[in-house]
């Protein structure tokens, strides 16, 4: 049997039994909201109403272009990417993968993240890539939990510098491909 509920103004909502054997029992809450549907188009939880340690958004960017520096002081990469968090209590979680290269012995190229124009690491970064031999190619990465505080698009970009004057830092050799992935978490 099926009941049939009119809308205030038009319309109406019909309630169709299950073609089960046996009971279902449909318990309603016993308080005011909305009920909220999973699997029709259009659609969806809101964001507002997913609980803490919920993934809201991931962005994703890569990199493929052979980028080298002999700079000591910190430099662009190239490896970036952007996200306009929905809430300013959001924390963002930057996870970045990239192929490493430098070209001397007993020296390094560090790594550090930037959010905009602040480093998020101390001056020796987060990442630090040193060879006891020349010619050291290997995979470097860095993971950070951050709390910007705000809804306008931050960027978040991984730079890097070389030990010391002359020898050479490099990134993506070859063309090799680095990532960065940006998942906003309702806090």
């Amino acid at each position: 049997m099926s009941i049939i509920l009119q809308g205030s103004t038009s319309g109406s909502i019909t309630l169709q039994e299950p073609a089960v054997s046996g009971s279902t029992v449909l318990s309603l809450p016993a308080v005011s909201g909305t009920i909220l549907t999973t699997g029709s188009s259009g659609q969806s939880i809101p964001k507002a109403a997913l609980p803490t340690g919920s993934v809201l958004q991931v962005v994703n960017a890569t990199y493929a272009t052979d980028t080298t520096t002999t700079s000591t002081s910190y430099v662009a990469t190239g490896i970036s990417a952007s996200i306009t968090p929905t809430s300013s209590t959001s924390k963002i979680f930057i996870v970045t993968t990239f192929p490493v290269y430098t070209n001397a012995a007993n020296l390094s190229g560090y790594f550090t993240l930037y959010r905009g124009a602040s480093n998020l690491f101390n001056s020796e970064g987060a990442f630090r890539q040193e060879t006891s031999t020349q010619n050291l190619i290997c995979a470097g990465s860095i993971s950070y939990f951050d709390s910007p505080a705000t809804t306008s698009s931050t960027t978040y970009a991984v730079y890097f510098k070389s030990q010391t004057s002359g020898i050479t830092t490099r990134i993506c050799l070859g063309n090799a491909t680095a990532s960065i992935t940006l998942l906003e978490i309702a806090s």
